[in-house]
């Protein structure tokens, strides 16, 4: 059976009242306090009732779902070695008010994206079985054990939801700038033990972001959604279905929209049409620009794909999604500007001091020149800056063609350069230079100006990937729905835009100041920050707007299913 809010409820009651004339108690009253934190530090061996000192020196419980917590045995052992090894959570021969509250809260992990079975959800009711007045008198061993499960469960669920459950440098991310560790066992017990509020303090755990909360509704959303199943599949049409056109899966379509929340269950829809068209061909237009579709309402094959995609991987999607939240620090000493690789966005935050800022980006490519996730900070942009080309683009692009015409470098306004800086003639290019090239003696630049690959202006925050943000001459790309056309870098659809919010504190870069440095000012001019501004390029393919839209998006480099396949191996995670 599962332990149903109404009898945790009664639970509570019960042991919050007081043997001799019932009655209750706060648990962060004196008598609360002195009743979980009674024992002191102990000294000379480690023992407790049922040998608790040599159950968590072993690090390993066989009761628990998942027995390996030598990750926590450090904190587990601070713990009890705090309270003189004598159990934490139960109280003569009782399930502590603060015990029941968070066995609760495992129960309900899902709701916040974790796994309840990370905390044992399934096996508490037949441990608290044996704490209940008609069941036998529990051996001393049977208490320490349930004792220890909850000092595990406990931890882990407060580290996973404060840090998340895998560090995010197992996956070779430049994230290091996450959320504080928290000391485990202070804050058991110096918090949780005494709270009389378990989900509030529970609530400051997780993070402050309003995107993280407005997923974790969309995760309750989605995750009912799924109870009713879903919807009969759309067939896919063997060419694009155009508006106007004649459907014959009409009610397949109109029943997935409906369901999806893209069609509104008052638009006027006839069920027996087969002709696509109207309100349906709106909702599609809906859904399309939700998925990061090109919104044509054309019922191609990759429109009706996404629409066939199961519920539970939508629900996977937000849980993921909670999860990444989770690595990235609480707050900042400056306003960020965020880029979400699989949504081709940068956005800065709304809640800050600073205007908000969006735009479209071009990422790197999914098959080979991937953008890395990773954080840094920007110290200053370039207009109208060289591009110094990288050896892979030299040799596996730039020699090639320069072999096969002679004068492409000097036409693409391409510079040879030694080492020393100096310019080597190279129209046309020589054996000699060629050579030079390809030893590494001789590198390539590509002249300022409008056709430079960088475009009139780029952003650096310095970093191990040789990564930023620039602009670019191919405008048309960011017309694409799709955008991972890069070598790595990040192109952005609006520069000026961005150069003014990043100069936003020098009053003196106006607009018309920026245009004129990025079209006609001095070659590569470098303009410092006054304070460096972080960025963060993450990675997330489900986002929920402000106004509770729930986007999703391919998962173009693989890293939900990635991350997907460590959690289900359940802890020890990757650290």
């Amino acid at each position: 059976m599962k332990i149903h809010k109404s009898a945790l409820a009664a639970l509570i009651v019960t042991v919050y009242c007081c043997a001799a004339g019932g009655h209750s108690f706060a648990a962060d009253s004196p008598a609360a306090s002195s009743t979980a934190n009674t024992a002191t530090p102990a000294s000379g061996a480690a023992q407790g009732p049922g040998d608790l000192g040599a159950l968590v020196a072993a690090g390993t419980l066989p009761d628990l779902r998942w027995p390996n917590f030598t990750d926590y045995r450090d904190s587990v052992k601070k713990f009890y070695a705090t309270g003189g090894y004598s159990l934490a959570w139960i109280q003569n021969g009782k399930a502590s008010p603060q015990a029941v509250s968070m066995i609760l809260l495992f129960q309900q992990a899902a709701s916040k994206g974790l796994n309840p079975e990370d905390y044992d959800a399934s096996r508490w009711d037949a441990r608290l079985a044996k704490l209940q007045p008609t069941a036998p008198k529990p051996s001393d061993s049977d208490l320490a054990r349930i004792d220890l499960a909850l000092t595990v469960c406990a931890m882990r669920y407060i580290s996973d939801l404060h840090i998340g459950r895998v560090n995010p440098q197992h996956f070779k991310f430049g994230l290091t700038v996450g959320p504080t560790k928290y000391d485990l066992a202070e804050e058991l017990r110096t918090q949780v033990l005494v709270s009389s509020d378990i989900p509030a303090l529970m609530a400051k755990v997780e993070p402050q972001y309003d995107g993280y909360r407005r997923a974790e509704d969309a995760l309750i959303t989605y995750t009912k959604m799924t109870t009713t199943g879903d919807t009969p599949l759309i067939p896919v049409p063997q060419k694009g279905v155009r508006p106007g056109s004649s459907f014959a899966a009409m009610p397949q379509l109109v029943a997935r929209l409906h369901q999806l929340g893209d069609l509104p269950s008052s638009a006027d829809v006839r069920a027996d049409s087969m002709l696509y068209r109207g309100a349906v061909v709106d909702a599609v237009k809906h859904f399309q620009h939700r998925h990061g579709l090109d919104t044509d309402g054309v019922l191609g094959k990759g429109t009706v794909t996404a629409l066939n995609t199961p519920l539970k991987t939508r629900v996977q999607q937000l849980q993921l999604t909670l999860e990444r939240y989770r690595w990235i620090p609480p707050d900042f000493p400056e306003p960020p500007i965020v880029v979400n690789i699989p949504e081709f966005q940068l956005r800065t935050l709304r809640r800050q001091p600073a205007s908000y800022l969006t735009m479209r980006v071009v990422v790197g490519k999914a098959m080979r020149t991937q953008t890395p996730v990773f954080a840094n900070q920007m110290k200053y942009l370039i207009f109208r800056p060289y591009w110094l080309v990288p050896t892979s683009i030299l040799r596996n692009e730039l020699i090639p063609k320069a072999r096969r015409d002679p004068n492409y470098l000097a036409d693409k306004g391409f510079e040879v350069v030694d080492r020393s800086g100096n310019i080597v003639p190279s129209s046309p290019a020589s054996d000699e230079v060629i050579d030079g090239l390809r030893s590494g003696s001789f590198s390539v630049r590509q002249k300022p100006g409008p056709k430079n690959a960088l475009g009139l202006v780029k952003f650096i925050f310095p970093n191990q990937y040789n990564v930023y943000l620039h602009s670019t001459p191919e405008q048309e790309l960011f017309s694409r729905s799709r955008r991972d056309f890069s070598h790595g870098c990040i192109r952005v659809e609006k520069p000026a835009d961005l150069a003014a919010w990043v100069l936003r504190d020098r009053p003196e870069w106006t607009m018309d100041k920026i245009q004129a440095a990025m079209k006609t000012g001095p070659d590569n001019v470098q303009v410092n920050l006054k304070k460096p501004i972080p960025v963060l390029i993450l990675y997330s393919t489900a986002v929920v707007d402000p106004g509770g839209e729930v986007r999703f998006f391919d998962d173009i480099y693989g890293y939900d299913k990635s991350l997907d396949k460590v959690l289900a191996n359940g802890p020890p995670y990757p650290s």
